[in-house]
C-alpha cells in the first residue's frame, strides 16, 4: 500500500538503472481519416483495423467485450479518446533498434489502412476536424475525462480530441542523475516546442501558431509547466508535488471513479468513503503519476512530452535529439541550463508556440539555441558511438533536424507553404 511519503519515493528509487543498461522507449500518436469523406475513423471502422492487424500477430486487449487496443511482446497499440492510434513502444537499447520498430510498425499500419481506405495524419494537432465533429469509443475513462477535465483548463477536449505527440522515455542511475536529466529537460521545453513545431493548420484553416498542439497543452487541465520543476527537484520534492495534486479518477475493480473532489492526500489518509477508505496500491499511484499531464513527468522513468507529432521521415529525430542529450551528454548540458532564470523559460515557453525560432531566450533566439543543442546531441551521440549493421551511428537520426536548422524551416512552416497554395486537404495525409 501507498501510505506514505516514503513509499512514494521508494517507488521512483525502483527505477534505478545501471547507466549500460539504460533503455529508450518511443511513444507516437496518429490520426485517422476515412479516405472517402475526410472524417476522422469512428469506432467501428477502428475494430475493423485492429481486426486486419490482428493478422500480423497482435493480440487484442480488451475491456468489458470492448477491444481497445493490441499487444505484440513488448509494443502496444493504443486507442486515444478521439480515435487517435499511439504506438507505445518496447523498451530499447539504442536509436537505431526503435527507428527499426517504428518502421515495422509503418509497414503493418500501410498495408491495413490501404486495404480498408483509411489516411493518416502525422501532425500535433488535427488540421481538418472541428471538435463536436470528432466521434469518441467505448474505453471507460474517457467518458470521465470528457466530463472532468474542461473544469480545469479550457482547452482540455481539444487536448483529448485533437492533438497528437511524440513521447520519449528514458531511465536515470540514481536521484542526482534524474535530478539533472529533470533539470535539462524541463529547461528546453521552449526549444522543443519550437524545434519540432508541426500543428500549424486548424479546421483547415492557417493559424498564428507554428505548434497549436503547444498552445493547447498550456491550456490543459493538469498540464503546463510548474515552476518546481526548475528547481532542483529529488524524489521528496516530486512526491510532495504529487501528494498535493488533484487525482483524475480512481479505478476500483471494474468502476471508474472521479476524483475531482480529492487530492492524493486523501487517498493515502483513506478519506474516500466511495472506495471504503481503501488505501491506494502501486498500480494506484502509477494511474494518478499518468494522469498528471505536465510537458515532462517521473514515473520509474522520465516522461519527454513536449513534441509534436511529425511525419515518418523525421519520427526518429526526437528520440535521437534526446538521448544525445541525455545519455550522451549530460554534465555539458547541465552546466548550460543551469545558468539560465527560470522566470525567462517560462515566458519562452508561453511565446514559442506562436513565434517558434524567434522566441527569445537568455538573450538569444530560439533558433540559436536549437542549433547549439543539435551540436551538443551530435557530439553526445557520437560519444555513444553505437553503430548499425552499415557501420554507422546515431547520429544519422539527426539529418532531419540539421536540414530544419540549415534551412531554419520548421515542419510547420513546410506544411502552411504546402497548404496555402491551394488549401488540397490532400496535402495534409501521409504519403
Amino acid at each position: 500500500m501507498i501510505d506514505t511519503k516514503d513509499e512514494i519515493i521508494k517507488y521512483f528509487s525502483s527505477g534505478f538503472k545501471e547507466s549500460k543498461n539504460f533503455k529508450i522507449g518511443i511513444e507516437h500518436e496518429k490520426f485517422l481519416f476515412d479516405d472517402k469523406t475526410n472524417k476522422r475513423l469512428d469506432y467501428l471502422k477502428i475494430k475493423e483495423m485492429f481486426s486486419a492487424l490482428i493478422e500480423f500477430g497482435w493480440n487484442p486487449i480488451v475491456e468489458q467485450d470492448n477491444i481497445i487496443g493490441l499487444n505484440k511482446g513488448g509494443k502496444n497499440i493504443t486507442l486515444e479518446p478521439g480515435n487517435q492510434i499511439e504506438l507505445s513502444g518496447d523498451k530499447l537499447n539504442n536509436i537505431h533498434e526503435g527507428c527499426a520498430e517504428s518502421q515495422d510498425y509503418l509497414f503493418e499500419l500501410r498495408q491495413v489502412t490501404k486495404k480498408l481506405g483509411i489516411n493518416i495524419v502525422s501532425a500535433g494537432f488535427d488540421p481538418i476536424s472541428k471538435l463536436k465533429e470528432i466521434p469518441n469509443n467505448p474505453k471507460q475513462r474517457y467518458k470521465l475525462m470528457t466530463k472532468d477535465m474542461p473544469l480545469g483548463g479550457s482547452l482540455s477536449l481539444d487536448m483529448m480530441y485533437r492533438t497528437c505527440g511524440t513521447q520519449i522515455n528514458l531511465d536515470y542511475s540514481s536521484e542526482e542523475d534524474f535530478i539533472k536529466k529533470f533539470k535539462i529537460v524541463n529547461s528546453i521545453v521552449p526549444i522543443s516546442i519550437a524545434l519540432f513545431a508541426n500543428s500549424s493548420i486548424v479546421e483547415k484553416k492557417q493559424t498564428r501558431y507554428l505548434s497549436y498542439r503547444s498552445k493547447v497543452w498550456q491550456n490543459t487541465s493538469r498540464g503546463g509547466l510548474p515552476k518546481i520543476f526548475f528547481d532542483d527537484l529529488d524524489f521528496e520534492k516530486y512526491a510532495d508535488f504529487i501528494i498535493d495534486f488533484p487525482i483524475l479518477f480512481i479505478q476500483d475493480g471494474l468502476r471508474y471513479i472521479s476524483g475531482k473532489s480529492y487530492k492524493f492526500s486523501n487517498f493515502m489518509n483513506g478519506e474516500i468513503n466511495e472506495i471504503n477508505n481503501r488505501l491506494p496500491s502501486q498500480k494506484d499511484l502509477s494511474t494518478h503519476l499518468s494522469t498528471i499531464f505536465t510537458e515532462n513527468r517521473l514515473k520509474k522513468y522520465i516522461e519527454v512530452r513536449s513534441m509534436d507529432t511529425c511525419g515518418w521521415d523525421c519520427l526518429c529525430s526526437g528520440p535521437a535529439f534526446f538521448v544525445g542529450i541525455l545519455y550522451g551528454n549530460l554534465n555539458e548540458i547541465y552546466e548550460l541550463v543551469s545558468k539560465w532564470d527560470k522566470d525567462k523559460i517560462i515566458n519562452a515557453y508561453l511565446e514559442a508556440p506562436h513565434k517558434g525560432f524567434n522566441t527569445q531566450l537568455m538573450g538569444k533566439d530560439l533558433f540559436y539555441w536549437s542549433s547549439t543543442l543539435l551540436d551538443l546531441s551530435k557530439k553526445g551521440l557520437e560519444k555513444r558511438d553505437i553503430l548499425n549493421k552499415g557501420g554507422r551511428n546515431e547520429v544519422i537520426f539527426l539529418s532531419h533536424l540539421k536540414k530544419i536548422i540549415n534551412n531554419r524551416t520548421t515542419n510547420a512552416d513546410h506544411m502552411i507553404s504546402k497548404f496555402s497554395k491551394n488549401e488540397d486537404l490532400n496535402v495534409l495525409y501521409d504519403k
